[in-house]
């Protein structure tokens, strides 16, 4: 697919609008040619085993990378994957996921050189996203002592972007939303991923989570 579109344009940056109108009627021509009922079963409805929340950025996109199919994966992206209690945005997503489709996993996915953990570790000011990046600027704190010792800035980074998804996982668990889906014995699994662009492989950062024994017993509900 990514090689046709190459025909309209040199690069991404010189990507035009009428390109994308194109690459649309071309991916249904294709698609359709494959199977002309494509498209009849996909608005027919959807039940994604998985929610996957990540990071905005445009080189992370969770069905391709996975390998899998739209109706497959139920995406929630924002900036450096964040996952924190006042997100009504992220919430809604959640509460959908887990009660209406019913979702068996949700992964948050980090990705090495995330442009969003940089910038949280900087002392600049960016303007309104500064507010954002107080909740990565948060999880630093709370790994400062671990971090701090890494001399190797990429290495400190990409280990930076691991506690991300981390302290993102255990802020899903952490909702009232997954610990009820539990106590009502749904099962849903929460993991945490990290993705490497420079290679294109997922790294399992082995944080999975199926029920609220893990959490500390201030954040779990009765």
């Amino acid at each position: 697919m990514c090689a046709k579109v190459e025909k309209y344009y040199d690069d991404a940056s010189r990507l035009s609008y009428e390109a994308l109108l194109e690459g649309n009627k071309r991916f249904v021509a294709e698609t359709l040619q494959e199977d002309p009922d494509y498209f009849s079963k996909l608005a027919s409805g959807q039940a994604p085993p998985v929610l996957w929340i990540g990071c905005a950025d445009s080189r992370v996109p969770a069905n391709q990378i996975t390998g899998t199919n739209p109706g497959e994966i139920f995406v929630h992206r924002n900036i450096a994957n964040v996952v924190v209690h006042s997100d009504m945005n992220m919430l809604s997503v959640l509460d959908y996921a887990v009660n209406v489709l019913k979702v068996k996993h949700v992964i948050v996915t980090g990705h090495y050189g995330c442009g969003g953990v940089i910038a949280a570790m900087s002392h600049k000011q960016f303007g309104l996203i500064d507010n954002w990046l107080r909740h990565i600027k948060d999880v630093y704190r709370l790994h400062s002592a671990e971090l701090d010792a890494i001399e190797d800035e990429t290495e400190r980074t990409n280990r930076f972007v691991e506690y991300n998804v981390i302290e993102s996982v255990e802020n899903v668990c952490k909702t009232s939303i997954v610990q009820n889906a539990w106590k009502n014995d749904q099962e849903i699994y929460v993991h945490g991923w990290v993705y490497e662009l420079g290679t294109g492989y997922i790294k399992d950062l082995q944080v999975s989570h199926s029920n609220k024994d893990s959490l500390e017993g201030v954040f779990r509900f009765d």
